[in-house]
């Protein structure tokens, strides 16, 4: 566990909520559960597109019931940045890595020093869990010390004969403010396919497992297997040991937080049995449809438990879903609704997702809001929840939506723009209806620039949310300032 210098006392922080009972000076502390699906479009859900070939009851009853986040996006077109960014404020393109995406043998990207929305809530007297996939990296123990913690290459069936799986495995969401964790390392399609329990792998690790990529979207890779882990049981576990979770705290009276990462619908796609032919979207639509069920099993267990009138469910993704111009043609869905591109992509389908809030009392049924959020945002939106004022270097790049929740006032500044990276690294602004991206193509996997092709794109969101004309050449007075906000944001070296 971190000691931050506030919990030492040798800060100006001034904490307005005790680590004890509620007092009648504490106003009322919501439970928190957010749940992050893994690839998940904007357009898979039938409550955002009217002609989604995929039926989502639940996520709709939380937008019937709750709030729908229109412009939401996440920091980043793919897992690891996003979810660094969603857990301690920042955005990732300040740390090592960049962009990209971590390895199941990487080590922990999140410094020690960084304070995250568990360690800040956990002073407000919150009990903190985090059930599912990591992908944030784990500090693995070393058989010798000397040699190197893999051989090979990491991705494909590296050489792990140096990696002490029985040892505890540190970096991970008990080294940042989780009370409890169950998770995967990292996606589910990489290696190595363990389940671990506050740091500590649930059983032996002796054997490989084959990768495997046909047909579309049933991909894994070769490597290092848990006694007992079944790829296609993964999801089901996941979710069973969320609802343990909620039906334990139910009992304990103090308020949680669930950082709850599902593995779907990120390939590989497994469905269970009793999902499979439930959608008009194959084998991915039917894992969207169990997701949707997953989403349900929460909300029965809160219901069933008399927590759902002081709990704030969040449904989101970590990104747009991994669904091509090829697959649009073949099952009529577009998971990524109007936007252009696809997961990886600096275009809108790369990370405009959606959002979906939930909280009886205070938000009203059936709203909606275009205010531009990220999911950096909820660092400061928990601050301002539980009276806790960050310092300069805490959440720097998070501002508080609470106001777009409750209705209120804001206290605290808007979000105005936003910066999105692609899984190269190519980076785009927001701001008001336009958006400045700066280079050829989609960065991503969707496809590349052409020599003939302007140096930048410059699109109007509000008359173009498509992303079909660029208007670059046509504004250079736009471009000349949206890039020079896009390289001060970039650029600034401390907050």
């Amino acid at each position: 566990m971190k000691t931050h210098a506030f919990l030492a006392g040798l800060s100006t922080v001034p904490i307005f909520f005790s680590a004890g009972s509620k007092t009648d000076n504490q106003p009322d502390r919501p439970n928190i559960v957010i749940i992050l699906a893994d690839d998940l479009g904007y357009g898979d859900l039938s409550c955002l597109n009217s002609e989604s070939r995929i039926k989502t009851p639940f996520m709709d009853q939380i937008a019937q019931s709750g709030m729908v986040f229109t412009n939401a996006h996440s920091p980043s077109a793919v897992s690891s940045p996003t979810r660094y960014g969603m857990l301690t404020g920042e955005y990732c393109f300040r740390t090592t890595l960049k962009s990209g995406v971590l390895t199941g043998y990487s080590p922990s990207l999140i410094d020690a020093k960084k304070t995250t929305i568990a360690e800040m809530i956990k002073l407000a007297g919150y009990q903190t869990a985090c059930v599912g996939k990591w992908h944030l990296g784990l500090d693995w123990a070393r058989k010798d010390t000397t040699q190197p913690l893999i051989k090979g290459d990491p991705w494909n069936h590296p050489n792990t004969e140096n990696i002490d799986y029985t040892a505890t495995m540190h970096g991970g969401p008990d080294d940042n403010g989780f009370d409890y964790s169950y998770i995967i390392p990292s996606s589910l399609d990489i290696t190595p396919y363990v389940y671990i329990r506050n740091g500590k792998a649930i059983a032996k690790v002796a054997d490989t497992i084959s990768g495997r990529n046909t047909p579309r979207g049933i991909f894994w890779r070769t490597g290092d297997i848990q006694d007992g882990f079944k790829l296609e049981t993964v999801l089901e576990t996941l979710t069973s040991e969320a609802v343990g979770y909620l039906n334990q705290q139910s009992a304990s009276g103090s308020p949680f937080l669930l950082y709850f990462p599902l593995t779907a619908p990120h390939e590989p796609w497994l469905p269970s049995d009793s999902y499979k032919g439930k959608s008009g979207a194959g084998t991915y639509g039917d894992f969207v449809t169990q997701v949707d069920d997953c989403v349900g099993r929460v909300l029965a267990t809160l219901e069933k438990k008399h927590l759902d009138k002081n709990t704030i469910v969040i449904v989101t993704s970590d990104n747009g879903s991994n669904w091509t111009s090829e697959d649009i043609k073949t099952w009529n869905h577009k998971g990524n609704w109007i936007f252009r591109g696809q997961k990886s992509d600096i275009w809108e389908g790369g990370h405009h997702i959606p959002l979906l809030v939930r909280w009886p009392g205070k938000i009203s049924k059936g709203r909606s809001t275009d205010q531009l959020v990220c999911l950096t945002d909820f660092f400061a939106t928990f601050a301002e929840l539980t009276n806790y004022r960050k310092n300069q270097d805490e959440g720097p790049d998070s501002f508080s939506f609470l106001s777009s929740l409750t209705g209120k006032k804001p206290l605290l500044p808007l979000r105005t723009s936003i910066i999105h990276h692609s899984i190269s690294g190519m980076f785009a602004i927001t701001s008001g209806s336009w958006k400045f991206i700066d280079g050829k193509g989609s960065g991503g996997w969707s496809e590349k620039g052409r020599p003939e092709d302007p140096a930048g794109q410059l699109y109007n969101l509000k008359s173009d949310p498509s992303e079909k004309t660029n208007l670059f050449d046509q504004n250079p007075d736009i471009v000349y300032n949206l890039k020079n906000q896009l390289n001060e944001i970039k650029n600034r070296s401390s907050f």
